[in-house]
């Protein structure tokens, strides 16, 4: 019995990593300038021997290595940030509705990114001013929730307030900002990939990086932290300082995130909850997997968003046009009942 599943795990952790790399790769070939896998194939090996493919246009390089690979890589680095910061608070508050949005980080992280682009301006990285607000965002949430009490419920009433006090100060940020900064913001703030570059993967995946792989690292942590406060301290864990790894970890990486794509909501809600639906609860398996399925699933994102019509929809608006019915689809199938 335990040989069998142990197949059935490789097979779904196998399937699972192999995904990401399958949707890569088509999504190179999509966008508003087709490219053949056959023509790809060849750009790809004029890199390596230039001199085998003479001829090649190199607008085509451009496409490839200038825009659509930068974008792709950060669709990853994006979609698998947002989903494990998504699956690691929702198994460190023991309920499946938490998320980084909640609890008020990408709220705090987007208002410092738009005060860094809209009056630090495009030299000065975002990322920074996102994780100090994003910061602050939580360490507000924690504080007003624990003069409030423990439960969970003041937690979450208190991530809203929290939430609605920086989009408040964002839109002030709006109303001072100027007209050409504004319409930057606003393309901004809808989420999207359209600009990404080498430099925003150069600032921005090392931070989301340093977040997700700390938030792997510390998975069996968060099976134990699912117990009550004084199972967790009689396994021997701080409980204290294990749940602010967690925050801390979760924050860098969104901030980073939001900072460069902006807004892109559904992701860190909808794609644990699907992986808990296929592998159970059990967070050694979650996190990792929430990992790849949601790298597969916002570059199957992007590649829609940028192909279902002549112009570009913003990511963050088709990240949600898709993601609130398909919640309510897995809300409606799931059997599975979180306390």
């Amino acid at each position: 019995m335990s040989g069998s599943k142990t197949n059935k795990d490789r097979l779904i952790f196998g399937l699972a990593f192999a995904l990401p790399v399958v949707v890569f790769i088509i999504s190179l070939n999509i966008g508003s300038y087709p490219i053949s896998p056959r023509m790809l194939f060849k750009v790809i090996l004029s890199v390596f021997s230039p001199s085998s493919q003479p001829g090649l246009p190199a607008a085509l390089k451009d496409i490839v290595f200038q825009i659509r690979l930068p974008r792709l890589l950060l669709a990853v680095a994006v979609g698998a940030t947002l989903s494990v910061s998504g699956a690691s608070l929702q198994a460190l508050f023991k309920n499946p509705l938490v998320n980084e949005y909640i609890l008020g980080i990408s709220s705090g992280s987007a208002f410092g990114a738009a005060v860094s682009l809209v009056f630090l301006g495009k030299g000065f990285p975002p990322q920074i001013v996102a994780f100090v607000f994003g910061i602050a965002a939580v360490l507000a949430v924690l504080i007003i929730a624990r003069t409030s009490g423990s439960h969970i419920v003041a937690l979450l009433l208190t991530g809203i307030i929290v939430s609605a006090f920086f989009s408040a100060l964002l839109a002030l940020v709006e109303f001072f900002a100027s007209p050409y900064a504004l319409q930057a913001l606003f393309y901004w703030l809808m989420g999207n990939m359209s600009l990404a570059t080498w430099r925003d993967l150069a600032l921005s995946t090392p931070l989301m990086a340093v977040g997700v792989i700390l938030l792997i690292m510390l998975r069996w942590r968060m099976n134990v932290l699912s117990m009550s406060d004084q199972e967790a301290k009689a396994m021997g864990i701080s409980v204290r300082r294990e749940k602010i790894l967690i925050i801390v970890a979760c924050t860098l990486a969104t901030a980073a995130a939001t900072a460069v794509t902006g807004i892109i909501g559904w992701i860190g809600l909808v794609v644990p909850h699907l992986v808990r639906m296929v592998v159970g609860v059990d967070n050694r398996r979650v996190i990792p997997l929430s990992a790849s399925l949601g790298a597969s699933f916002l570059l199957a994102a992007d590649a829609l968003a940028r192909s279902l019509a002549s112009f570009e929809i913003p990511l963050g608006i088709f990240t949600s046009l898709i993601g609130i019915p398909f919640f309510l689809f897995l809300l409606k199938k799931s059997r599975r009942v979180w306390l």
